[in-house]
């Protein structure tokens, strides 16, 4: 018995290791800078959320949905017009490229962009 709760023990540590890298990874692609380069060459799913609809309420402010700091929107804006099929897909929506204010991409490879 002592035997497999040792084995068990390892084997939550690894996991827990594991997770650890991949959280990290997860935090780091929402950063501004790797926003734009994954933006810049962006072809998969995307949401689309308002900002008004989260900052507006008390109990449900997503800083996600404020918008980036500093001269990020517009270094954010400009990747976007650089993907000339995700500027377009955008414009299909009814979604201007100067409405965006931030994105936040998901651990599936799509990315939600706030919008004003």
């Amino acid at each position: 018995m002592n035997r497999i709760s040792k084995i068990a023990v390892a084997a939550a540590f690894a996991s827990f290791s594991f997770a650890g890298v991949s959280f990290a990874d997860s935090l780091e692609m929402n950063w501004p800078a790797q926003l734009e380069k994954t933006v810049s060459t962006f072809d998969s799913n995307f949401n689309i959320a308002y900002s008004d609809q989260f900052n507006n309420e008390k109990d449900n402010t997503n800083p996600s949905a404020l918008p980036l700091p500093g001269d990020g929107v517009a270094k954010l804006q400009a990747a976007i017009r650089g993907n000339k099929e995700l500027a377009a897909k955008l414009e299909a929506k009814d979604i201007k490229v100067d409405d965006v204010i931030n994105a936040e991409q998901a651990a599936d490879g799509s990315i939600t962009f706030y919008v004003r």
